[in-house]
């Protein structure tokens, strides 16, 4: 046996080295670690399935994986999203298009040599399987409305990098619709392997985005790799992991300890501090995101106008927005936010706080009283969602109406929203709506328009106003902006006199990030801009 006796430097030196291989080179002779980043989410994914979105975050995620047609100009073309350069829609999987004079067909020129993450082809009989999915009733997509003006059953492929869509309608907002989340491109081989009802749990190897699904562990975290084969732009990290974290500030304490490089919307009240700290950065901007009071306008009181406009009076928003969310929000003053087009303010200031004239409508209505109301909420999907849901219970009580609260998490709260009427339990509950393209249609439509009362869509306050239907149909084929402009400018006063909502306010969306996180940024429809940030 040979003995080594070596100097205790050198021997420190020796030993820094091995520590450093062993860092360096895991056991098995593997190579270094891949980059990562993770990121605290507030709530956990219904769907996984690109046309099954009912919410931003959860899109944000989707995402990664998946391309469309065109995209808004934004990351992934190497520009800063934002105002009026975010609006101009771009080619991703499409290289160009033409819109005949009468509107009514898109022809679209593919790009070549994209394949799916399973390694099959992306052609233009994967579009046209996608553009049938779609619209097929039988696959869950709460916003098919995007595309029912496209003929399913005119759909050509003139060569394999060429496909028309024939519309039964003009469609002036077609192309922001394809530009969205909801058509996004998956594998027809991947779909028909793993079948329309098990995508929603893990569309393993359909997309062709930047990043691949990995693992869902539920209720924890959701987990993405890298796609070696991309035909765009390559991102920073190997893995993206989103951890499912509810409590804000435990989201803050986990990016505080470095656990995580990026969080959802901190608590507001730290909102100030975090801006000062150096070793983090806020990154911030007004979305298009409405928050309100969803009322089931087909239940017991709020039946009655003259009750949903006192659930209006009831509430003093600018005192929640500064007690409760500390500034982060601008009071709606309309149905819709200046983000989109065919907004027109309809009441300077909001509905104003006066707490005798809802008692005088409540008498009014029959409710001298009041009444009780189950009141629902999420908690960590919007600013201070259950702190401010406390701030409007104590408010309504003022006047007699007794709200009892309850929350849940967020799968299951999108399965309440999308119960049909007769099996609803909703009577009172706090939503956000932020649509994916930034014209009123996507807002007025999805939640006034009596046609998406779920399960077909997402507008669970289950109301009703013929003109209101009517105008909202003519808004959706009208080509001239001006004739637009002013059908929605139509519609939102009949909804705002009609009150099917409390209206809250429009929120500010924010992250959080270690300030070694740099290119990260939001969009107006309430999406961060991060797939291709990187650590310095």
């Amino acid at each position: 046996m040979v003995r080594w006796a070596l100097r205790p430097a050198v021997a420190l030196l020796v030993a820094c080295v091995v520590a450093l291989t062993l860092v360096a080179i895991p056991r098995g002779g593997q190579a270094a670690a891949p980059t990562s980043i993770t990121i605290a989410v507030g709530i956990d994914a219904d769907t996984l399935d690109p046309e099954g979105q009912t919410t931003t975050t959860v899109a944000n995620m989707v995402d990664y994986m998946f391309d469309s047609l065109v995209w808004p100009n934004d990351e992934r073309t190497g520009v800063q999203p934002g105002q009026p350069q975010y609006t101009k829609l771009v080619p991703q999987l499409a290289t160009s298009w033409t819109i005949s004079p009468d509107g009514l067909t898109y022809t679209f020129k593919l790009r070549q040599g994209v394949k799916f993450q399973d390694g099959t082809d992306f052609n233009a009989e994967a579009v046209k399987f996608n553009i049938q999915r779609l619209l097929d009733p039988a696959v869950r997509n709460p916003n098919r409305y995007y595309f029912t003006d496209i003929d399913p059953a005119r759909i050509e492929t003139p060569d394999p990098y060429t496909v028309v869509l024939h519309l039964t309608k003009t469609s002036p907002t077609l192309l922001g619709r394809l530009a969205s989340g909801v058509g996004e491109m998956l594998s027809p081989a991947a779909v028909k392997k793993i079948g329309n009802d098990k995508i929603p749990l893990g569309p393993i190897d359909a997309g062709t985005g930047p990043y691949m699904f990995k693992e869902w562990v539920h209720g924890d975290h959701i987990t993405l790799v890298k796609n070696p084969n991309y035909w765009g732009r390559k991102p920073y990290f190997d893995t993206v992991t989103f951890r499912v974290v509810p409590n804000a500030g435990t989201r803050e304490t986990m990016l505080r300890a470095g656990d995580v490089q990026m969080a959802f919307e901190p608590p507001a009240p730290d909102i100030p501090a975090l801006r000062k700290d150096a070793s983090l950065t806020v990154v911030s901007g007004p979305s298009d995101r409405d928050v309100f009071l969803g009322l089931n306008n087909q239940w017991g009181p709020f039946k009655d106008v003259r009750v949903r406009q006192a659930m209006n009076y009831a509430v003093n928003k600018e005192a929640i927005i500064h007690s409760v969310l500390f500034g982060l929000g601008n009071v709606l003053e309309s149905p819709t936010t200046p983000a989109l087009f065919g907004y027109t303010r309809v009441q300077a200031g909001g509905w104003p706080f006066n707490p005798t004239e809802a008692k005088k409508l409540l008498a009014e209505a029959g409710f001298p009283q009041g009444f009780a109301v189950d009141f629902r909420t999420p908690t960590g999907r919007y600013i201070q969602d259950y702190q401010f849901a406390q701030a409007v219970a104590a408010q309504l009580a003022n006047v007699g109406i007794h709200a009892s609260i309850s929350t849940s998490d967020w799968p299951t709260y999108v399965h309440w929203m999308t119960t049909p009427l007769a099996q609803t339990p909703l009577q009172m509950f706090v939503l956000g709506w932020a649509t994916q393209y930034l014209d009123a249609d996507g807002e007025l439509y999805g939640q006034f328009y009596s046609g998406q009362w779920p399960p077909k869509g997402l507008a669970p306050m289950f109301y009703k106003d013929p003109a209101v239907d009517q105008l909202l149909l003519q808004g959706q084929t009208i080509p001239d902006a001006a004739k637009r402009q002013q059908i929605y400018k139509q519609v939102q006063q009949l909804i705002w006199k009609d009150a099917p909502w409390v209206f809250l306010w429009s929120q500010d969306f924010y992250v959080v990030t270690s300030s070694r996180l740099t290119g990260v940024t939001v969009t107006p429809n309430e999406k961060w801009a991060a797939i291709y940030a990187s650590m310095k």
